[in-house]
């Protein structure tokens, strides 16, 4: 078994050495369709930085590429985690570090492609992220709490997390809690200055308005291809409508609608406002990072990054 210190140098060494390509965005931006487009044409690997992909049985509702794409080019940490279990930050930095690697050591490219700030920032060191085990008498303290009553807490305890953060969702709030209660300080952002220079970060963003009339076109195809169906299976296979409701945004409307306690109307309004907000706590985590390159479509991005030739220098 590889120790944590030898598999922290063996990271070390990667952010130094051959080159990593970082594509990010706000949701329905366009970033997973330009990291396959180049995947394809640097044989490259696609590394998911998106903290509810993980899950299996989450396809729909999370945008997650298809099997057909995923045959195209490989991409890793999707349908790996129980959607009835959690997932933390420092799982998923453990197990793409190691990923990271394996994809330098085959001579590829890796290609971290997502929306989770965090997870992409934990991954290249641009968080230091605390160890922090979970503190389950903290936890049922909080989880009896309503997601109004964590939000205000974190708002008092920790400001500037309470900003980015999806004021609806329970098990980050308990979480970021846990965190800011565990270490007596708030929780991490970015470190200026951690990016290794072999790093090359690429952002799409189209802008406010054409950005939520993507998201509410995306949202209207989504539902016509089984969103709704896709909520019920997770929850005959064993996920709570608690559960469901922590995941957010899409997971936690539909479950309310399944549920009878709105109308579809009331879902479709709410998820969408919710989605354009989403949007904006991403953007919000993004812009911290003054070395991304932002481009307003994908295909603008595959333009000119083959006039530059900025990937093979």
């Amino acid at each position: 078994m590889t120790s944590p210190l030898k598999s922290q140098k063996k990271l070390q060494l990667a952010l130094r050495g051959n080159k990593i390509l970082v594509i990010l965005g706000p949701t329905a931006s366009g970033k997973s369709d330009l990291a396959i487009q180049l995947a394809k044409k640097l044989k490259g690997e696609v590394i998911s930085a998106d903290s509810r992909q993980v899950y299996r049985g989450m396809d729909i509702g999370t945008g997650k590429v298809t099997k057909r794409e995923q045959r195209i080019v490989p991409h890793r940490l999707l349908d790996i985690a129980d959607p009835k279990r959690d997932f933390s930050v420092a799982r998923y930095k453990k197990l793409a570090q190691k990923i990271l690697c394996d994809i330098q050591k085959r001579s590829k490219l890796p290609i971290i492609v997502g929306g989770t700030g965090l997870y992409i920032d934990a991954l290249l060191n641009r968080v230091s992220w605390p160890e922090v085990p979970p503190n389950k008498k903290l936890r049922a303290k909080l989880a009896k709490q309503s997601t109004e009553q964590l939000f205000k807490q974190l708002q008092k305890l920790d400001p500037r997390r309470a900003k980015s953060i999806d004021p609806h969702n329970k098990h980050r709030l308990i979480r970021a809690l846990e965190i800011v209660v565990g270490t007596g300080k708030p929780v991490p952002v970015p470190l200026k200055g951690a990016s290794a220079s072999n790093v090359t970060w690429i952002g799409i963003n189209p802008g406010k308005e054409e950005l939520a009339r993507n998201i509410e076109k995306r949202l209207t195809a989504r539902l016509g291809q089984g969103m709704l169906n896709e909520v019920r299976k997770l929850h005959r296979s064993g996920v709570s409508w608690k559960r469901l409701g922590g995941f957010g945004l899409e997971y936690r409307w539909i479950a309310r609608y399944l549920q009878k306690k709105i109308s579809e109307q009331e879902m479709r309004a709410g998820l969408l406002r919710d989605i354009v907000r989403y949007s904006k706590r991403q953007m919000m985590w993004f812009k911290r990072n003054k070395e991304i390159r932002w481009f307003t479509t994908a295909q603008h991005a595959l333009r000119a990054l083959s006039r530059e030739r900025l990937l093979l220098s």
